[in-house]
C-alpha cells in the first residue's frame, strides 16, 4: 500500500486527508511541524509528501514552507511533493513547482482534484522507482563486469550487451576458435579485442584482416605470406597474418568472403597449426587464437556450396551474437555522448536530438551513429546539437513536431478537461510540468 506523508500544523487537515485517501487504500502519516515531517521521512518509507506552506499562526510569508521543501528535496531529490497553500501565496507555490514540486493546490482543496493528483503521482512514482531499480541493477552488472574483465573501453548500457560481454569474457579463457556474428558496424572487432584482452594470449599481438576488403587472389597471400615470384608483383618475401599473430590473436572479419582455396588452407591451419607461404614448400608452425566474424548467413552459404561446412564447424566452436543497435536502444544515448566526448566537443544534445536518435532505426548500427555525431558536431551552431543537425530522416519530423506547440485554446481546453490538475494536463499535451508552466506564462493564461 502506498504511503503519503501530510505535513501541516492543523490536525484537521491531516484527519481530512487521512479519511479521503484511506477510502482509496492509500496509507497516511501525519506530522504537524517541519522537524516532525523530516523525522517521519527518515523513519518511514514515504511515497509522496503533501506539505503546508506556513506552520505558525502569526506567519503568512511561506518561508517555512520554502525551507521545508528545499530540505526534503535535498534529502530525497526524486520524492514527489504537493504544496498546499492559501491563494495569497500561489506565486510562491508556482516558483517551487518550477523548482521541482509535483504541483500545488489551494486551500480549501477540491477532493476530486487532490485525489486524482495523488493517484497520478503515486503511479508515476512507482514507475520511477522501478526504472531506478532497473538502472541500479544495470549499474551493478556493469560494475561487476568491469571488475572481472578488461572491457577495452566498450560503452554500453543495455542488458543485451551485458550478456554478450559476459559470454565474451567467459569464452576468452578457452583456447578455441570463436565466431562473432552480427550486422555491419555493430562492434564485432571491439568484441574480438575484448576476447583477446581477457585471454591467456593477452600479451601477444592482435592482428586483423578484413577478408572482404581484398581481391580474392590476394587473400591467401595476406593470410599465409608469399615468396618472391609467387604471383605477379611479388618481388620479395612477405610475412602473412598468421606469422604476424603468432603467440596472439588473429581476427578475420567478413570470413564469409574467403575464397574456396583460402577456406581449405585455413581449415588445415586451424587443425594443425601448420601452413606454407604461397610459392614455398616449407611448412611453418604457429600458435594462433583465431576469432572470426561475419554478417553473412553461413549456413545458407553452406547449402549453396559457397562455404565449407567443416570449416564452419571448426570456426564455430563458440558463437557470439551481437544484436543490431536498434535492438539495444538503451545503448544509443550513452554511445552518442561517448562519441561527442571523444571528439573533444563541448556541445550538448538537445531533447529533440535525443528523441531523433532514439527514433532512428540505425541500419548502419554503431558505425552510423558515430558518423552521425561527427557530422552533427561540425554542422551544429551554438552549444547544442538539435535534431535538424543530425541529418536523419526522422530528425526533420522530430524538429517539426517540437515546433508544433499547442495553442492557447488547446491548452485551456486540456486544463478544463483535467480539472486544472497540472500533471494530468501536461501528460495529455505531451509536455513536462515545467514546459507547461512556461507556456502558461508566455500565453498569459491565469493559473487558478
Amino acid at each position: 500500500m502506498p504511503t503519503v506523508l501530510i505535513i501541516d500544523d492543523n490536525p484537521a487537515v491531516g484527519t481530512a486527508l487521512d479519511v479521503l485517501l484511506g477510502m482509496h487504500e492509500i496509507a497516511v502519516r501525519t506530522a504537524e511541524s517541519p522537524e516532525a515531517g523530516l523525522a517521519a521521512l527518515d523513519a518511514d518509507d514515504i511515497d509522496l509528501v503533501i506539505q503546508d506552506m506556513n506552520f505558525r499562526a502569526d506567519t503568512t510569508s511561506g518561508e517555512e514552507g520554502i525551507a521545508l521543501f528545499r530540505a526534503i528535496r535535498a534529502r530525497h531529490p526524486d520524492l514527489p511533493i504537493i504544496l498546499l497553500t492559501a491563494w495569497t501565496h500561489l506565486d510562491t507555490a508556482v516558483e517551487l513547482a518550477k523548482a521541482g514540486a509535483a504541483d500545488y493546490l489551494a486551500k480549501p482543496w477540491d477532493d476530486r482534484k487532490l485525489l486524482a493528483q495523488v493517484e497520478n503521482l503515486l503511479e508515476l512514482s512507482a514507475a520511477s522507482r522501478e526504472v531506478a531499480r532497473l538502472q541500479g541493477q544495470r549499474r551493478r552488472v556493469h560494475r561487476q563486469l568491469e571488475e572481472r574483465y578488461d572491457l577495452c573501453g566498450l560503452v554500453f548500457a543495455s542488458d543485451a550487451m551485458a550478456r554478450v560481454v559476459e559470454l565474451a569474457g567467459q569464452v576468452a579463457r578457452a583456447d578455441v576458435p570463436v565466431l562473432i556474428c552480427g550486422p555491419n558496424g555493430s562492434g564485432k572487432e571491439k568484441l574480438a579485442q575484448i576476447i583477446q584482452a581477457n585471454s591467456p594470449v593477452r600479451d601477444g599481438p592482435f592482428v586483423t584482416l578484413n577478408c572482404g576488403a581484398l581481391p580474392s587472389e590476394l587473400i591467401e597471400a595476406e593470410l599465409f605470406g608469399s615468396e618472391p615470384g609467387a604471383y605477379t608483383g611479388a618481388i620479395r618475401a612477405r610475412e602473412g597474418k598468421f606469422e604476424a599473430s603468432d603467440g596472439g590473436t588473429l581476427f578475420l572479419d567478413e570470413i564469409g568472403n574467403l575464397p574456396p582455396a583460402g577456406q581449405m588452407k585455413l581449415l588445415r591451419v586451424l587443425e594443425t597449426g601448420r601452413f606454407e607461404r604461397l610459392g614455398s614448400n616449407r611448412e611453418r608452425q604457429v600458435k594462433v587464437r583465431v576469432v572470426s566474424a561475419t554478417n553473412a548467413d553461413l549456413p545458407a552459404m553452406i547449402a549453396e556450396g559457397r562455404f565449407r561446412e567443416d570449416l564452419y564447424y571448426r570456426l564455430n566452436t563458440i558463437q557470439v551474437e551481437i544484436p543490431p543497435l536498434a535492438a539495444r536502444s538503451d545503448d544509443i544515448l550513452p554511445l552518442a555522448r561517448h562519441f561527442l566526448h571523444a571528439l573533444g566537443d563541448s556541445k550538448r544534445m538537445a531533447e529533440d536530438a535525443e528523441r531523433a536518435l532514439k527514433a532512428h532505426a540505425w541500419p548502419g548500427n554503431v558505425r552510423e551513429l558515430r558518423n552521425t555525431l561527427q557530422r552533427a558536431s561540425l554542422l551544429a551552431r551554438g552549444d547544442a546539437i538539435h535534431a535538424a543537425d543530425l541529418g536523419l530522416p526522422v530528425a526533420a519530423r522530430a524538429s517539426a513536431a517540437s515546433n508544433d506547440e499547442p495553442d492557447r485554446a488547446e491548452i485551456e481546453a486540456v486544463l478544463a478537461r483535467n480539472g486544472g490538475v497540472m500533471a494530468q494536463a501536461a501528460a495529455e499535451l505531451g509536455l513536462s510540468r515545467q514546459a507547461l508552466y512556461r507556456r502558461l506564462d508566455r500565453l498569459g493564461i491565469k493559473r487558478d
